[in-house]
Order: C-alpha cells, then sequence, then structure tokens
C-alpha cells in the first residue's frame, strides 16, 4: 500500500514553468514504476510521462516530450514533473500514479495508487 499527495500545482503565463512533486508514504516506493496523468475539463485522462523503480528509463507523450521531464528520488520517497513552456493546453489536474505490473504501462488500468491530484492551469 502506498499514499500519494502531489503538490506544487498552480497558475502560470504561457511560456513559463513549473514544478509538480509527488510525496510517497508507505514501503517499498524504489519497487513501484511511477507515472503522471493528467486530465483537462471534458477530457478522459491521459498519459504523460512515466518512471522505471531505478529511474534509469522515462517515458514521455508525444504532447509534451521535449518540454516536460520526470525524475524521482528513491532516497525521499518523491517523484517531480519539471514542465516548461507551458502552453493553455497543458491546463488540467495532474495526478500521480504508482505500480503497474508491466513496463512502460501508459495507462490508466495500469496504476493502482493515485494521488488526489494537482490543478495547472496556464493562461494565455
Amino acid at each position: 500500500q502506498v499514499q500519494l499527495v502531489e503538490s506544487g500545482g498552480g497558475l502560470v503565463q504561457a511560456g513559463e514553468s513549473l514544478r509538480l512533486s509527488c510525496a510517497a508514504s508507505g514501503r517499498f516506493f524504489s519497487s513501484y514504476a511511477m507515472a503522471w496523468f493528467r486530465q483537462a475539463p471534458g477530457k478522459e485522462r491521459e498519459f504523460v510521462a512515466l518512471i522505471s523503480r531505478s529511474g534509469g528509463f522515462a517515458m514521455y507523450a508525444d504532447s509534451v516530450k521535449g518540454r516536460f521531464t520526470i525524475s524521482r528520488d528513491n532516497t525521499k520517497n518523491m517523484v517531480s514533473l519539471q514542465m516548461t513552456s507551458l502552453t493553455a493546453e497543458d491546463t488540467a489536474v495532474y495526478y500521480c500514479a504508482a505500480d503497474s505490473g508491466r513496463a512502460a504501462d501508459t495507462t490508466v488500468s495500469g496504476y493502482n495508487y493515485w494521488g488526489q491530484g494537482a490543478q495547472v492551469t496556464v493562461s494565455s
């Protein structure tokens, strides 16, 4: 069992940057693959980025590739999402997720644990 709490959301202007963090409680954090998803109003939740258990592999949605960076610190039970060059299309609630049993899982159903979400609003 793991509990996830996101922080760092807010309102920014287009072109600015924002960093989201996700603090995990519980044991064996390093045994969980971690991911970020987002959900815009009226849309389905979508994959943003994932990182492997060791942090040695990362994968991104095409829409954020080159602008977002996912990282993790297994000594602090933390995963982060650095977002740059934000646009209005990045406006959404961002969710931290943990524990996919499959490698490089980009599906919502693949993750068993979810945070409560952090609102990111980008004004144009």
